[in-house]
């Protein structure tokens, strides 16, 4: 990943794509850019998917209510 941010967000009443748009728009701001990619839990899902224009993929090195946005070559 070129640029990362991590965002913490434990609220259950928000669905994981809000979350990630909220931490997008944060992204945005700290980098002028849109990011491309997040990592999360394992546990918030089981395969990857694009949500909101960004791939969502599970990954175990990411603690629970975690969001790790960023912008990985390759991707669109």
């Amino acid at each position: 990943m070129e640029k990362g941010l991590l965002w913490f967000d434990s609220d259950q009443k928000k669905d994981l794509l809000r979350k990630i748009r909220q931490a997008s728009g944060r992204y945005r701001i700290k980098f002028g850019m849109e990011p491309n990619t997040c990592y999360v839990n394992n546990n918030a899902l089981d395969e990857e998917k694009v949500l909101g224009g960004v791939r969502v993929k599970p990954s175990s090195t990411v603690l629970p209510h975690h969001l790790w946005l960023g912008w990985e070559r390759g991707d669109a």
